[in-house]
């Protein structure tokens, strides 16, 4: 009697732990971008990719371009494909670069304060993300302000 309960207890322990370590998985999502995908489309041999992570409460991100010159800004925008949407995210803000490589990367924990896509915390941007709803943009200076690559988010 005394085994079938330690074995029920070390199996139920089993259980519990690969249970968590389930619910610990990190949820990924990327984007291509290219000049193409922009609304209107934009000619243009600049190209990108973002990947995204999400582990617990904090949102990894990594935001890799090539072939773009003067680029003042890179975000997270709400929208369907097709559709130019408002800034819920920024991942990159700054005087021009040109970039061949990593744009930008880090980490954040919210979608920006006061941002139009009423995304109130990243379970809302993870839930745009998830429908499709949410895409990344890279802003160039001059030509293409409202921006040069894009990407939807998958």
């Amino acid at each position: 009697m005394l085994r079938k309960r330690l074995l029920f207890v070390v199996l139920l322990a089993l259980i519990l732990a690969t249970a968590s370590v389930a619910a610990a998985r990190p949820q990924n999502w990327r984007a291509h971008l290219s000049g193409a995908e922009e609304n209107p489309p934009v000619e243009t041999d600049a190209t990108g990719q973002a990947i995204f992570q999400l582990r617990g409460d904090s949102m990894s991100f990594k935001l890799i371009v090539a072939n773009i010159d003067n680029v003042v800004a890179a975000h997270i925008h709400c929208g369907v494909v097709g559709v130019n949407g408002p800034v819920g995210v920024t991942l990159f803000s700054g005087p021009p670069d040109s970039v061949n490589g990593i744009l930008s990367q880090g980490a954040f924990d919210a979608p920006d304060d006061g941002n139009a896509c009423g995304w109130a915390d990243l379970a809302a941007l993870t839930a745009a993300m998830d429908s499709g709803d949410a895409y990344v943009n890279v802003h160039t200076n001059p030509g293409t302000p409202s921006g040069e690559i894009r990407g939807q988010i998958r």
